[in-house]
């Protein structure tokens, strides 16, 4: 089975409406728009071919079915991918009726703590269910597994996004690197794998950009390197012994010096800032992404998810009376917001 990942213009209408927005979930469910009949789910994900992701889900719940809801099913990316690639199905892990026929069927307890499984259209597990790991990146990982399996293209945001989380989730560290321009130095500095956030501003009377990087994937030398190879590395401000040490190995003691007091740049994303991709909240990597391709000229659609591109369409059309994006104190209300407007235009 190959699932369907575009979305088809015949069912945009129905994807706008579903989403404002799952309104009335109980806070166990998130904004995602559940199926709640598994006879509906099986007939939608054949008609649809797209397989089923159930979430069998204590409702009314405990502090970690509430957080599950609040946090990992109120993301925008991940409610966005739920709905778009598979057919969600909820089903009340304490409930009778037809909630503790399918619990029955697939033998899940009552009353636990959220579990996810990804079936076909004939009911079968395409994975083994995901268990005891109550992350957002947890269940990113999971969807993008189960696009793999069935031989799907996994879409660059949904990539993206894992990384993302992921390094929010771990040992995500910073590191300060100055330059003769904090614009060029986000832009160069946000194409290395690894990086998932920029901030440009002053530090010492210098430019600086803060870098946040995932030490797995991504070590400081080789983020003093390329800043170094590129003019966007005079001096390191590290925050502890293991920093100072790697980068004094590559840029010698005197390029060295611990961190002091940082101040942001009015114009964060400064390439990003000056085109119409600055109304479409993102995510701080999405952004980063972003803002490096604009500065190379080129269009960053290709780190935009399939909402974020019907947005940018509805901004081309000059109706909206969006303030930029990029100064939202929460890119997550803003893109509630923002797209409930754009279901209303449509």
């Amino acid at each position: 089975m190959k699932s369907t990942i575009l979305l088809l213009p015949a069912l945009l209408s129905l994807l706008f409406v579903s989403h404002i927005f799952g309104t009335n979930n109980p806070k166990e469910l998130g904004k995602v728009q559940w199926q709640r009949n598994m006879d509906d789910a099986l007939t939608l994900a054949e008609a649809g071919n797209k397989p089923v992701l159930i979430l069998f889900q204590e409702v009314p719940g405990c502090m970690t079915c509430q957080r599950y809801g609040n946090v990992v099913l109120s993301h925008p990316l991940i409610v966005e991918a739920i709905e778009t690639y598979f057919v969600p199905l909820a089903i009340h892990n304490n409930k009778g009726g037809k909630d503790k026929a399918v619990l029955d069927y697939y033998k899940e307890p009552s009353w636990n703590n959220p579990v996810v499984r990804m079936v076909g259209a004939d009911k079968k597990d395409l994975l083994p269910r995901l268990s005891a790991n109550y992350s957002p990146s947890g269940l990113v990982a999971y969807m993008i597994q189960g696009l793999e399996k069935l031989n799907s293209t996994v879409p660059t945001y949904l990539r993206l996004l894992e990384e993302e989380l992921l390094a929010q989730e771990g040992s995500l560290e910073k590191a300060t690197l100055s330059m003769y321009c904090f614009w060029t130095g986000e832009k160069e500095l946000g194409k290395i794998e690894g990086v998932v956030a920029t901030e440009p501003g002053f530090m010492d009377r210098r430019e600086v950009v803060n870098v946040y990087f995932n030490p797995s994937l991504v070590g400081l030398e080789d983020i003093v390197t390329h800043g170094s190879e590129v003019g966007c590395g005079d001096v390191v401000y590290t925050y502890n012994d293991a920093q100072r040490k790697k980068a004094t190995r590559k840029l010698g003691a005197g390029k060295v010096k611990e961190s002091k007091s940082f101040r942001i740049d009015a114009e964060p994303k400064y390439y990003l800032s000056k085109t119409i991709y600055q109304f479409i909240p993102m995510t701080p990597m999405q952004a980063m992404k972003a803002n490096a391709l604009v500065g190379l000229g080129k269009k960053p659609e290709s780190v935009l998810s399939p909402r974020q591109i019907i947005m940018l369409r509805h901004i081309k059309k000059g109706k909206h009376k969006w303030r930029s994006a990029i100064h939202a104190d929460d890119w997550q209300f803003e893109f509630y917001k923002r797209w409930q407007e754009v279901a209303k235009a449509v």
